[in-house]
């Protein structure tokens, strides 16, 4: 699987989602159709669970952000 570091990928979690519980380990997801295909689109505090679940998906390309 190549990795494209990108500029920018929009947020997924919200300003609510920081409230939940630290044992709520949430991921959330957006899927979309497009002219090339599908498009999964993830977001999460617990990259782990984020990154686990997209390698499962086998993509031929996997774009990241870098937070800081």
């Amino acid at each position: 699987m190549k990795t494209k570091f990108v500029e920018h990928l929009p947020d997924l979690i919200t300003e609510s989602d920081y409230q939940d519980p630290p044992n709520i380990q949430k991921v959330k997801v957006r899927i979309r159709a497009t002219e090339d295909g599908v498009e999964v689109l993830g977001d999460s505090m617990y990259a782990p669970l984020l990154e686990q679940f997209l390698e499962e998906l086998e993509p031929e390309e996997l774009e990241r952000m870098l937070c800081g």
